[in-house]
């Protein structure tokens, strides 16, 4: 101990209700009760059992040894919330901002997954300032850091709630950002009240860059969100042609060859959602005359025998029929094809050399999306259901029921910004096929459970995942083809 000991000056407590201990002069640090100021003193060598109310020793402003307003149970309180809460914001953004910043295929949307990872770094230094914010506040801009940390929660949260708004599905992640978005307001309602930046050497420099983050994060979320990429276009070149025929003279039929070509002319790669080729005959009545009732009453006739095709007319024809030959995929469901990737499939199809077939048509469709805008589950989505199978679980649908006899192929895909993930509820690519018809494909919430997927949210979503489709057709004779066999 001190032979002389140095004069204690205890400062009056402050909003919180912590009071400055100076000793001989200077600050020996700040206490919240009589417990707190007896530690700080021990620390300097004074006795345990120094007597506090001794004017020899203590010089009380703004109150006695008696007056320690704090409220230790609500500053306590108060100080898990604000540290839970930027702890929480910080995984959130973490969550959101990772899978872009590690996997997303444009250097946008990985922009804007490192915004988010930063983002949730800042907040979780935050979180650590927050703790000496709450307590005797030793860092001068702690206070600031704070109030950072929530105004980017703030600013992440609303644009999670508007987005959501947009369409209110319900995911998850709604149960996190909702009431996070209401604690960044008592946050930030609670810092400002505190002017929890007075602490800060330069304020004024520090606002300014509050404000250029802001603007910069929001540029970035605004770019990689809205802004629908056009530098890379999305082309598919197809081609579907006849070759040259011949006689299989064991079997009495005609074979002929179908060459069935595609190649990503793009910029950027695609999946394959659907496809399906088609080789058909066709059957028409020959008139030696114009047909009487002329070209229109022919197309009347004919209109519908191609399904949802609206015919054919020609003056010296009608009656027209059309018989599906031969039917398959082409590339196949879920499969991928860089872009400058091509791919060719020949294909013999077998034909009787005595058919009434007039003209052999084949007709290759491709319904595909874009890569840069989704991932897709393709392991799950390239299985086949089969409707007609009882064991199909929820793919299998009755006969009667009107589906048919058809073939499902059903996965997840998730969008490559990961801030529509969150905000919406799960998204899949639902693809039917059934020979001769066209292949369809479709993206949506419906998981074959439930309520069928509405028209309006399915053309919504395959303009958000930049869904095309490609075809090619090609005629021909079928004398041309008996011809060239030499039969």
């Amino acid at each position: 101990m001190r032979s002389i000991r140095p004069w204690v000056v205890v400062e009056p407590p402050d909003s919180r209700g912590l009071r400055r201990v100076v000793v001989d002069g200077q600050t020996a640090g700040r206490a919240w009760s009589a417990g707190d100021l007896r530690r700080i003193l021990g620390r300097l060598g004074y006795p345990e059992d120094l007597d506090l109310e001794d004017p020899a020793s203590f010089c009380w402003r703004g109150g006695d040894s008696g007056t320690w307003p704090d409220r230790t149970g609500r500053r306590r309180a108060v100080t898990v919330l604000m540290v839970g809460g930027l702890l929480a914001s910080m995984v959130l953004s973490a969550v959101i901002g990772w899978p872009d910043a590690s996997g997303a295929l444009t250097f946008a949307q990985r922009i804007s997954g490192v915004v988010f990872v930063l983002s949730g770094a800042v907040q979780g230094l935050s979180a650590l300032a927050a703790l000496d914010y709450s307590g005797r506040r030793q860092f001068r801009a702690s206070g600031a850091i704070v109030l950072l940390g929530v105004l980017i929660a703030l600013a992440t949260d609303s644009l999670l709630l508007f987005m959501w708004l947009e369409e209110t599905e319900f995911t998850p992640y709604a149960l996190v950002f909702m009431p996070l978005w209401c604690w960044s307001l008592w946050a930030l309602c609670l810092l400002v009240r505190d002017r929890s930046w007075k602490g800060v050497p330069q304020p004024k420099r520090f606002a300014a860059g509050v404000v250029a983050t802001a603007v910069l994060t929001g540029v970035s979320l605004a770019y990689s969100t809205m802004y629908q990429p056009t530098a890379a276009p999305m082309h598919l070149t197809v081609k579907a042609e006849f070759g040259k025929s011949w006689t299989d003279r064991s079997l009495g039929f005609l074979q002929v060859p179908i060459t069935l070509y595609m190649k990503n002319t793009g910029g950027i790669p695609v999946y394959i959602l659907n496809d399906n080729y088609t080789v058909r005959g066709r059957v028409a009545f020959y008139y030696k005359r114009a047909n009487n009732g002329g070209l229109v009453r022919e197309w009347r006739e004919s209109a519908g025998q191609r399904g949802k095709d609206s015919g054919e007319a020609e003056l010296y024809i009608g009656k027209l029929a059309y018989s599906t030959i031969s039917s398959g995929h082409f590339y196949g469901p879920g499969n991928r094809l860089e872009s400058g990737e091509e791919y060719t499939l020949k294909h013999v199809v077998q034909f009787p050399k005595k058919p009434k077939f007039d003209v052999v048509s084949v007709d290759l469709r491709i319904s595909y999306m874009r890569k840069d805008r989704g991932k897709l589950d393709v392991e799950d989505f390239k299985t086949p259901h089969y409707s007609w199978d009882v064991n199909a679980g929820r793919y299998y649908c009755r006969p009667e029921g009107g589906c048919g006899q058809q073939i499902y192929y059903h996965g997840r895909v998730r969008h490559n910004n990961n801030l529509i993930n969150v905000t919406r509820s799960p998204r899949y690519v639902t693809a039917t096929w059934i020979p001769g018809r066209d292949p369809t494909a479709a993206i949506s919430s419906f998981h074959f459970e439930g309520e069928r997927r509405l028209v309006q949210e399915e053309k919504r979503e395959l303009e958000r995942y930049g869904a095309a489709k490609a075809q090619a057709n090609s005629e021909v004779s079928f004398a041309e083809l008996l011809s060239s066999s030499g039969a």
